[in-house]
């Protein structure tokens, strides 16, 4: 699995929890019709899928600018009210059995993907990330114009 994470290599992750992505999905859509489907490697997925797992890391993606992000943020909120969630992509990276794993494996990514610093080519920031853990923060690694 980490073979496979590795290879998205401009992704972002994150872990949810089974309760989580139920109440995503519902938010807009009805249990089994989706508008705009979490995948996992090429595949629609839906919270049946969970199984026995605890939860996952995932990347969102906005298909527009191309910038990407985990979990939720204002600025994201934002972006999906204005633009609309069909102009995101919701893509489960790994699937875990233990809170442990799912928070090392999103803590490696975040790291590994170089959330804080990387840009796009218009010079903005490429994640909508502004902090890993809540200790290293975009103000302080990230250099944009």
């Amino acid at each position: 699995m980490v073979q496979y994470v590795q290879t998205l290599k401009q992704d972002l992750v994150l872990y949810i929890r089974e309760n989580d992505i139920k109440n995503y999905e519902m938010e807009s859509t009805v249990e089994g019709n989706y508008e705009n489907a979490w995948t996992y490697k090429g595949t629609t997925f839906s919270s049946d899928d969970i199984d026995s797992f605890f939860g996952y890391v995932y990347c969102i993606t906005n298909i527009q600018s191309g910038k990407k992000y985990y979990g939720s943020s204002d600025e994201l909120k934002a972006d999906i009210k204005a633009i609309g969630k069909s102009n995101f992509k919701r893509e489960i990276i790994s699937l875990h059995k233990t809170l442990g794993k799912v928070n090392y494996e999103e803590t490696k990514q975040l790291f590994l993907n170089n959330v804080l610093m990387e840009a796009l080519d218009d010079g903005t920031p490429a994640y909508y990330n502004s902090n890993i853990l809540g200790r290293y923060m975009r103000k302080d690694y990230g250099h944009f114009g």
